[in-house]
């Protein structure tokens, strides 16, 4: 069976939300062994041992809004995507390897920064870069998050801009479902929906509901029919409700829920996840005139509108028991892929959460939105495992310092162990 890695010396947060109690991490292979409360492992002539004392051990983190094709990082920032300041990074379009090798640096930049699995919300474009992706990091071609593959976001318009401009699109529930199933034999895990459109396209575009209740049904048949999930950008009230009762499995945004979207999440609770994408809004807000994004043009993007919205629904999304995810709409200029643990504080700050809540809702609640066994320290789910100098569990800052993760095992593996 191979040597075993034991963390040992350090607290345990395994993901479920009980407190972090001293304990050791027992790893064979890619999975976990075992987790023993309070230590005491019996040692093996081949054990690895990890001294975590002074730190704790906790799942690898779930990032569940994520746009690996979105051209900036942290050290590679790109102001040509930033919309609606800039988009010229459409008009000198990276070839499909080109754009590959960007979301490789990407997915590496994520993993050293503790994210080990990533549900995506979207590529950039049509091309399946995304499935090259996830395929090649499964395979040990590429280092990054284990993923989920989402198809680019369809926006319902009967016109379409294409690479040779403008060009008709069908619309109706066949042309929905053709969609669907075109991205399902592509290879995507997922495919997205604008089920509202945005204010950052047209002013009330956030409120403007883009899909018919048949078209959204359509959507959710073929879904389940091809093997695939759907998500959706969704603001508006009734964009909220139509991907709900369509069976949508993710839904980003959702600032305007009303009353009654409010209760008919909380009735479909146990199937439906929730990415606020706060990172963002509050990048808009707060962190953009470096790039054109003053306070003005936060406003004239809706982004103070929906950042004040969030900080009114979520507290109640949060008391109602909803499935709401970390994961903030990284990959823009003022919001580069890497700083993603800062949607853990924002969890605090705004929504009201625990530290321990916001750490449970990117681990356990991240390990179910992937329908993977990740997000928790428990035998025979997949070895992801950081350890973290200090306690995040009191202090989740502390995961914005990549200095502060000490390990990160993905599968078993060693990304990063300190000297």
């Amino acid at each position: 069976m191979g040597p075993r890695v034991v963390f040992t010396g350090g607290r345990v947060f395994d993901g479920s939300g009980s407190p972090a109690v001293p304990g050791d991490v027992v790893v064979r292979g890619d999975r976990i062994e075992s987790v023993r409360p309070g230590g005491g492992t019996e040692p093996e002539p081949d054990d690895h041992v990890v001294d975590c004392r002074g730190a704790t051990v906790l799942p690898g983190l779930v990032e569940s809004h994520c746009h690996l094709t979105f051209p900036s990082a942290l050290g590679h920032v790109d102001p040509s995507f930033n919309p609606p300041i800039d988009v010229s990074f459409f008009h000198r379009m990276p070839s499909p390897d080109e754009h590959l090798a960007i979301a490789e640096r990407n997915a590496r930049i994520l993993l050293d920064h503790g994210f080990t699995s990533a549900y995506s919300a979207g590529s950039l474009t049509p091309v399946p870069t995304e499935v090259r992706l996830r395929d090649r990091i499964a395979a040990g071609l590429a280092a990054g998050p284990r993923m989920r593959a989402a198809s680019f976001e369809r926006d319902n318009n009967p016109v379409r801009m294409g690479p040779d401009g403008p060009a008709p699109q069908e619309t109706g529930p066949d042309a929905v479902r053709a969609f669907v199933r075109e991205q399902a034999e592509l290879g995507f895990d997922s495919v997205k929906l604008l089920m509202s459109n945005d204010d950052v396209f047209f002013e009330g575009g956030s409120m403007v509901t883009q899909y018919s209740a048949e078209e959204a049904a359509a959507a959710g048949e073929q879904a389940r029919e091809s093997g695939v999930w759907l998500n959706c950008h969704a603001q508006a009230p009734e964009a909220i409700k139509r991907a709900v009762r369509a069976g949508f499995r993710s839904i980003y945004h959702c600032s305007y829920a009303d009353p009654e979207a409010i209760d008919l999440l909380e009735a479909h609770k146990d199937s439906i996840f929730l990415s606020p994408a706060v990172g963002i809004m509050w990048a808009n807000v707060h962190e953009g005139a470096e790039f054109g994004i003053d306070t003005a043009m936060a406003e004239k993007m809706g982004s103070v509108k929906s950042l004040e919205a969030m900080e009114r629904l979520y507290p109640e999304l949060r008391k109602r028991g909803l499935r709401v995810l970390p994961g903030g709409d990284y990959g823009f200029p003022n919001n580069p892929i890497g700083r993603n643990a800062r949607d853990l504080e924002l969890f605090v700050r705004l929504f009201g959460y625990s530290p321990a809540e916001a750490l449970r809702a990117t681990t356990f609640h991240g390990g179910q939105v992937m329908d993977l066994p990740v997000g928790l320290l428990t035998e025979d789910y997949f070895a992801d495992v950081l350890v973290v100098r200090g306690d995040p569990v009191s202090d989740v800052t502390l995961l914005q310092d990549p200095a502060n993760l000490e390990v990160i095992m993905q599968g078993g593996r060693f990304h990063k162990q300190a000297a």
